[in-house]
């Protein structure tokens, strides 16, 4: 997975840990877990949840003793928590956890999903975002008798036809979503720069119109899953209202899909390199293996503008709802609009690390480009318009896909948003779909990352509502004009 960039340099360009396992067999080998059952399980939840430990056990899963005697003993950080059955309010095993973002929690139930046919995409992810939080747990887990089914916090739902989980599945899907857990961007990990962005300059001007329009045309798709609002929820307690606000860190709720626009970025272009070792390579420069080619990749900052976390992306006010986020030399920043009204939350989204990722990639395929095929639109398009990116959680069909654009991410495994996994892969996949597009003799213009199990990131050189009137062409009718 990483024979175009080292983890060395996922870490020098992302800040993402070399430590970081990518694959399923090196996610179980670094994954604690602990089994919390309640104090009555059926016999189907029984023989479940005993299967399970043996999975886990077969696929080099470390099962944790348990925490302790008496309902005060927690379970140390970095261990997930199978919790089947039901638990009282007063020990529930939210409260079993020694932090908020570092045990995820499963809850296994015996009863089928909370989805059925004639839902919409919104309804079904408003109730199993519901069930998350009644139950106060990350990850859902329905058994009956011919299947289980996995629910995650991204709405994606994924069902497996046997009464009993097998190794197999239980190292490709459930292992990814228990090591890497979604989480906010956190205070600390982003140079807040606060009121810096002027909604009043030509250039904001320019891209928030297209974010406006972009938003106009997604509104007609169902399948654009936009928001589902934390005060709409059932909780049990206050309790758990608190935990569910401190976990989305004050967000109003949680909002699916992002739009952003890459700002128009320069590029030098790469240099051939005939040997790439770390002493001979500057920190201005990432060393990529590519089409048979060793290269000394320049490395920008970027710059990117994007919906705010919690907004409603199809009813986009510009004045209040984008942010610009940044990264050079290893840092990242977040700066707010200038004149927010008073109580309005500006947050980045979950997605944030992923933005920049695509953002740095796309930087360095020009370089990439400049070097080894100075003919390409593409360098010249991401300095004169930047780059368009859309995230929504559904996968498009084959006629979806625009002329230029790469297709890869099916094989990868289904991790959530906000994971560092989820960025590598964005990075690492777009440098394996621009050396098959150079194999391919195809006009490199953008890629489309599938993310299984989450969604789809369309990013390229159309424009945002360009993009949308493409992928809602059988649902509107717009202008094809050009930008």
């Amino acid at each position: 997975m990483t024979r175009h960039l080292a983890p060395f340099w996922l870490n020098r360009l992302l800040g993402i840990p070399a430590s970081t396992p990518l694959t399923p067999r090196a996610m179980a080998s670094t994954l604690r877990v602990a089994f919390c059952p309640a104090p009555e399980l059926s016999p189907r939840l029984q023989r479940f949840t005993t299967a399970l430990r043996e999975a886990f056990a077969a696929c080099g899963v470390r099962i944790a003793e348990a925490a302790g005697e008496g309902r005060d003993a927690r379970f140390k950080a970095g261990t997930a928590l199978i919790a089947p059955g039901s638990f009282a309010n007063d020990n529930l095993p939210i409260s079993r956890v020694s932090t908020l973002y570092n045990n995820l929690i499963v809850g296994i139930y015996d009863e089928p999903p909370p989805v059925h046919g004639g839902q919409t995409p919104q309804e079904t992810l408003d109730a199993v975002v519901g069930k998350l939080a009644w139950e106060m747990v990350h990850l859902l887990i329905y058994v009956t008798e011919s299947s289980w089914t996995v629910c995650s916090m991204n709405g994606g739902i994924t069902t497996f036809d046997t009464p009993l989980p097998e190794s197999r599945d239980v190292l490709e899907s459930l292992i990814p979503k228990l090591t890497a857990q979604v989480v906010p961007p956190r205070d600390g990990e982003l140079e807040l720069r606060t009121g810096a962005l002027d909604t009043e300059a030509p250039e904001f001007l320019k891209f928030a119109a297209d974010f406006v329009e972009c938003g106009r045309i997604w509104a007609g798709n169902e399948r654009f899953m936009n928001h589902t609002s934390r005060e709409s929820l059932d909780y049990r307690n206050d309790f758990c209202r608190k935990i569910v606000s401190r976990y989305l860190d004050e967000r109003s709720g949680m909002s699916y899909g992002f739009f952003a626009r890459q700002l128009p970025v320069k590029v030098a272009p790469a240099i051939e390199a005939d040997d790439l070792g770390e002493a001979s390579v500057g920190d201005a420069f990432a060393p990529v293996t590519i089409a048979g080619k060793k290269l000394l990749v320049p490395v920008p900052g970027v710059r990117i503008l994007t919906t705010r976390s919690g907004c409603r992306k199809t009813a986009i006010d510009p004045r209040h709802d984008l942010v610009e986020i940044g990264y050079e030399n290893g840092c990242a920043w977040l700066a707010t609009p200038n004149g927010l009204p008073e109580g309005l939350i500006s947050k980045p989204s979950f997605d944030t690390l992923t933005i920049i990722a695509h953002a740095v990639g796309n930087a360095m395929i020009a370089s990439i480009l400049l070097a080894l095929a100075p003919e390409s639109r593409f360098p010249g398009q991401l300095e004169r318009f930047g780059c368009g990116m859309t995230h929504w959680h559904y996968y498009p069909d084959e006629e979806m896909v625009p002329d230029g654009y790469v297709v890869h991410g099916f094989d990868n495994p289904p991790v959530s948003c906000s994971t560092p996994q989820s960025a590598a892969y964005s990075l690492l996949g777009k440098l394996d779909a621009l050396e098959r597009a150079l194999e391919g003799g195809t006009d490199y213009l953008g890629d489309v990352h599938i993310e299984p199990g989450h969604g789809t990131n369309v990013v390229g050189t159309r424009s945002l509502a360009k993009m949308a009137m493409f992928l809602n062409a059988d649902s509107c009718v717009c202008s094809q004009r050009e930008e």
